[in-house]
């Protein structure tokens, strides 16, 4: 299934604190749980002023599907093509 990289520009998210950004999570939770088992999310990274999330999905649609139903923004949506980590320079 494939993996897509989601951007999403929320200012000031590095200073959520920990009951909002669980909203945020339950949000996201209860959006997936309607769209089925086809969408995942794996993990989310926050930062000063965005919030990076990776998710498997069958396709981008459903990507955004999630995003407009939660009401959360979605700037950018990419399909990881490979991964790669320190080990990928070992011969």
């Amino acid at each position: 299934m494939p993996k897509f990289l989601i951007e999403r520009e929320l200012p000031n998210a590095g200073k959520l604190t920990e009951q909002e950004l669980q909203s945020i999570s339950a949000k996201s939770c209860e959006v997936l749980s309607h769209l089925g088992p086809g969408i995942q999310w794996q993990e989310s990274f926050v930062t000063d002023n965005k919030i990076y999330c990776v998710y498997i999905a069958p396709n981008e649609e459903l990507i955004r599907r999630h995003a407009e139903q939660g009401g959360f923004p979605i700037n950018s949506v990419a399909a990881v093509r490979r991964v790669i980590d320190p080990t990928t320079a070992q011969v």
